[in-house]
């Protein structure tokens, strides 16, 4: 990590390939120290641009990028040329992973003092019951778009993709889930927006 942090870092990293086999534990140290030296400092300012400026996790991204050239490097120390590309692919694939799991799961993330502590846990209890009851009724389909899209946050193209199905048939499934919840909940005597 070392020559990441060296002031006379280069904007850009000398096209130097490494296309010798790399056979051992020690050479695979090594290997990885090249890594460090030669695109280090190109993948932390390109993880951070990416990270929307937070340093501290583009280099928890560099590090973990730098442990898979650990792990694949018998194969990558004899694939020189394609090095460069593979660790940035790496790194953009760990950034994107980064934003998806903070979408997927974003009050893990929020401060306690940010929740909305204001709710009544009755009433919140009684709506839930509510919200299940109605979502029984409805068809695996519906239930499955409502959980994916509203309890998950997923986009309409997430959601597509994670069910195989296009874009326009997610939101039409959407419309329907939601018409046939806010009916069922009707029924129960619950009353919305």
């Amino acid at each position: 990590m070392n020559g990441i942090m060296d002031a006379g870092a280069t904007l850009l990293a000398p096209a130097r390939a490494h296309a010798r086999p790399v056979a051992s534990d020690t050479d695979c140290d090594a290997f990885v120290r090249d890594i460090y030296d030669q695109y280090g400092p190109l993948l932390l300012r390109y993880a951070t641009r990416l990270l929307d400026g937070d340093w501290h996790k583009a280099e928890d991204i560099l590090q973990e990028t730098a442990a898979r050239a650990w792990k694949h490097a018998r194969f990558l120390g004899t694939r020189g040329e394609h090095l460069r590309p593979w660790l940035f692919t790496v790194t953009r694939n760990l950034v994107t992973d980064h934003h998806r799991a903070r979408h997927i799961r974003p009050l893990e993330l929020a401060p306690v003092e940010d929740r909305d502590a204001s709710w009544d846990s009755t009433e919140s209890t009684i709506t839930s019951h509510a919200v299940l009851k109605a979502l029984r009724e409805l068809n695996e389909q519906q239930r499955t778009v409502i959980r994916l899209m509203y309890y998950l946050e997923c986009s309409v193209s997430q959601t597509a993709e994670h069910l195989g199905i296009p874009p326009g048939t997610v939101k039409s499934r959407a419309f329907y889930a939601v018409r046939a919840l806010r009916k069922a909940l009707r029924k129960q005597g619950v009353s919305g927006p």
